[in-house]
């Protein structure tokens, strides 16, 4: 075998038992390894209502076909499973040394299913893989967790480690999955489902070589990459704060080039956007409804680029990736001496508990960064669930007696800090909101769903749509909501896939701003091809920031052909990309998810818009362009679900065979009105709001079916002090307006 190990290893918890599969060269051809090899079993063997806590949810751990083979920016791992946070399809993508180690033990995935009767590791890469007990590593954080396994398993090979913390343990829905003692697969709750099966962690130690099918090519390629791939010299930190001031008041703004990452990452890695993303409008501020006015350069200066890398002791690379953008910096911490030093933060992590709480105090995101690295929590999720609190305080939602004494005034960072370890323990206020945003606001109530932030219950990244629409539109259609990592306009910019795809669309050298928040098929086209190809390069294993550096620098589509030993063209290997994306998409289908209930928070696309800063008057449709999507990828265009055409086109409807009742009805047999039918003794009725009582939140204009609740935008910039307007010709009186009402200010009258 070339590039895949053609086998993957079932481990059955419930039953104490290691089974390895061989799967065909013929799989790999139609869905690669990775996140396609997760997809396609996930799909097939996790049943319809499985509980995510439950032992019929599988969690995978998968390689990418590309991992071990030569290429470079190829060592990213994904955790996949049924997630018990939006209970969607959920993955997570991570870094590191992990992903070489799957391969090298002789898989390609490793599928968890069961539930053990005692916390137990497992451990691969002698004779047999191993089931041991972990009672002794039960309670301990994910450093001290790897620490202990290694010293315990070393041999002749450092063996590899994926662990939880005491977040997974407690079912924290917000919890990751820790490798290299704080790179985590952060998203989607899985380290609550490897906690649900009271799996510590596996151990690695395998030593087997993985080899291309064309060595001189794979070299041959990987040398011109390499060369394409370096930075250009970059001045200091301050200069990203003018680069954002001067770029957030172009009318039009250069197509990004995927040098720019290479230069910046090379030099800072992400903490390079913090303060360039806060000028520009692309960071989030004050849970999504402040600006940069709200978090001024005399605040974010505490986050400057260049304060970040004085704290780097030493800079490193993941496998495979000459830009190393990853840093250990110094740690002291008052109380926590013994917590010497910390991965440097990413952006993800300074903006989420930086801009978007108003907290300009470095050494407590510093000191966050390590705590939730060690209790294996997700920052992203973690620091929204901290800004949806804060907001929930500033308007009585919550009080101090309910917070146990603690202030969560806007920018307080000892408060932060308090929130943040209750959080991770499960302590108090924090046992509430440990589950994030959505499940916070159901147990809270009080309205306070108009504060919580998400995407189908995943909270949203540090990037705004109202800067760049597409990164709410991949929020909303992706299989797996709220995610970042996906796609977005100048994803579409950076990528650079029209230079090696025939028929994709070239944007300008200039990109007028205005025409980003317009609905049209071009946008559908350019959202389609970065689902496609973000599925096709995680089912190969390549990082995110590598393929920003754009098709032409970072060849994915000829180093799969020399991994693997195939003749395959872009369009084709892009068509893989679609299989899987839909196959991910029939999953949510097969568990109940209406696609169109993933919809991001309206805050987030400019419902209602911002009155000030570099987004201000900022809004777009993004129900037209979700529509637009899902028709230009092969779904049915008011539903979402991929149609029958669209599946026997991409030879899944053998796939589909056992579960034919998951099978869309034929759009032309059931109409949008027909779906929303008004329940019996409904008919006639209209609904009636309380003004009084309506917060404005649109959830009921979000969520009609039939558009007869319309946002009355008036002025750009200023918008009506009552903004929802019933247009009664419309109405169904279907009462979905008045079920999702946060604070039951919608009656149906007659």
């Amino acid at each position: 075998m070339h590039g895949y190990t053609g086998k993957i290893l079932n481990v059955n918890l419930t039953e104490n038992r290691c089974v390895e599969e061989q799967l065909p060269g013929s799989f790999y051809y139609k869905y690669l390894s990775g996140i396609g090899l997760a997809a396609r079993l996930l799909y097939e063997r996790i049943p319809k209502g499985a509980d995510p806590l439950g032992p019929d949810n599988i969690l995978a751990f998968v390689s990418g076909l590309l991992t071990g083979t030569g290429s470079l920016f190829t060592g990213r791992w994904m955790a996949a499973a049924k997630s018990p946070l939006t209970h969607t399809w959920g993955d997570a993508n991570c870094g590191g040394n992990f992903s070489p180690a799957i391969k090298q033990c002789g898989y390609d995935g490793i599928f968890i299913s069961g539930v053990s009767p005692r916390p137990v590791y497992l451990r691969i890469g002698g004779k047999e893989p191993q089931i041991l007990p972990a009672d002794d590593l039960w309670g301990k954080d994910t450093t001290s967790t790897e620490e202990i396994l290694i010293s315990r398993t070393a041999g002749k090979k450092r063996p590899a480690v994926a662990c939880i913390g005491p977040a997974g343990e407690k079912l924290s829905l917000i919890a990751g999955i820790c490798n290299d003692k704080g790179r985590i697969a952060a998203r989607s709750g899985l380290g609550a489902v490897m906690g649900s099966k009271r799996l510590k962690a596996i151990v690695l130690e395998g030593a087997r070589p993985v080899r291309p099918a064309d060595g001189a090519a794979m070299k041959r390629l990987s040398k011109i990459c390499s060369r394409r791939s370096h930075g250009l010299p970059m001045p200091g930190g301050k200069f990203l704060v003018l680069f954002g001031k001067l770029t957030a008041k172009l009318a039009f703004q250069p197509k990004m080039d995927g040098i720019l990452i290479a230069s910046m990452f090379g030099k800072w890695g992400t903490v390079s956007m913090n303060q360039f993303s806060t000028e520009l409008g692309d960071a989030p501020i004050k849970n999504w409804k402040g600006s940069c006015k709200d978090y001024p350069v005399r605040l974010s200066d505490s986050i400057d680029p260049d304060r970040i890398l004085a704290r780097r002791k030493m800079k490193y690379h993941c496998f495979s990736c000459p830009l190393g953008c990853g840093g250990i910096c110094d740690l002291n911490i008052k109380g926590k001496e013994e917590w010497l030093e910390t991965h440097k933060p990413e952006y993800e992590t300074v903006m989420s508990f930086g801009g978007l709480l108003l907290n300009s105090d470095l050494e407590s995101i510093f000191y966050i960064n390590e705590l939730l690295n060690r209790a294996g929590m997700d920052t992203i999720s973690a620091g929204a669930t901290v800004a949806f609190a804060q907001e929930c305080f500033e308007n009585g939602v919550l009080t101090l007696e309910d917070t146990g004494g603690i202030d969560l005034t806007w920018g307080n960072a000892q408060g932060i800090i308090a929130l943040v370890e209750k959080m991770a323990t499960r302590e108090g206020i924090g046992d509430i909101l440990a589950d994030g945003v959505k499940a916070a606001s159901e147990r809270i109530g009080k309205g306070s769903s108009a504060f919580a932030v998400s995407a189908g219950g995943q909270e949203p990244a540090m990037h705004d749509p109202r800067n760049d629409p597409g990164f709410g539109l991949h929020a909303s259609i992706e299989p797996t909501p709220g995610r970042h990592t996906i796609g977005a306009q100048q994803y579409y910019e950076l990528y650079a896939l029209w230079k090696k795809v025939k028929g994709l669309p070239k944007p300008g050298l200039l990109i007028r701003v205005k025409s980003k928040f317009n609905a049209d098929r071009e946008k559908a086209v350019c959202a389609k091809a970065n689902s496609c190809y973000s599925q096709l390069y995680n089912g190969a294993g390549v990082c995110l920031f590598g393929a920003l550096l754009g098709a032409h620098r970072v060849p994915v589509f000829e180093w799969l052909n020399a991994a693997a030993g195939w003749n395959r063209g872009p369009e084709e290997y892009m068509e893989v990309g679609r299989r899987i994306q839909t196959l991910k998409q029939l999953f949510n289908i097969k568990h109940g998810i209406a696609p169109i209930s993933l919809k991001i928070h309206p805050r987030t696309v400019g419902t209602p818009p911002l009155t000030e800063g570099p987004n201000r008057g900022r809004c777009f449709d993004l129900e037209k362009m979700m529509k637009d999507y899902w028709e230009e990828i092969g779904w049915d265009r008011e539903t979402g679900i991929p149609t029958m055409k669209t599946i026997e086109e991409l030879g899944l409807s053998a796939v589909m065979e056992g579960n034919k009742e998951d099978l869309p009805v034929p759009a032309e047999k059931e109409s949008s009105i027909a779906r929303h039918a008004p329940a019996k003794g409904n008919k006639g009725s209209k609904p009636i709001i309380d003004k009084k009582i309506c917060i404005a939140c649109t959830a009921c204009v979000q969520e009609c079916p039939v558009s007869c609740l319309v946002l009355k935008r008036g002025d750009s910039v200023k918008p009506s002090p009552f903004p929802i307007l019933l247009e009664p010709d419309r109405c169904i009186g279907c009462g979905f307006c008045g079920e999702c009402c946060p604070v039951d200010a919608i009656k149906m009258k007659n």
